[in-house]
């Protein structure tokens, strides 16, 4: 290989891990939303379990979904707590790397 072709491989390889260490991050708290989707899921009315999440939001330092942005429905005698966001990453000039998360209690 030559010093070229290695300065080139050194350069993509640094883009990428530019790029995944702010991906990481998103997908942590990815990780901590459902979780405290989980545990707001325990709560009896639409308010309890906006509570439930807001107190675990603010313990897990959650800023990309608060409470009011959760769906709360019922499935049988089971509370089904839903989310859904995006993050945008800004990666240079125009350009963003859209993260959309999805998920439910369930």
């Amino acid at each position: 290989m030559t010093f070229i072709g290695l300065l080139v491989v050194g350069g993509l390889l640094a883009i990428a891990g530019l790029i995944a260490a702010q991906v990481f991050p998103t997908y942590i708290e990815y990780l901590a939303v459902q979780k405290a989707a989980k545990k707001a899921a325990a709560g009896t009315t639409v308010a309890d379990v906006r509570s439930i999440f807001d107190k675990a939001a603010q313990i897990d330092d959650i800023r990309s979904i608060s409470g009011k942005d959760l769906e709360v429905g019922k499935q049988g005698n089971n509370v089904v707590v839903s989310f859904s966001y995006q993050r945008e990453i800004h990666l240079a000039g125009p350009a963003y790397l859209v993260m959309k998360y999805a998920g439910s209690s369930q």
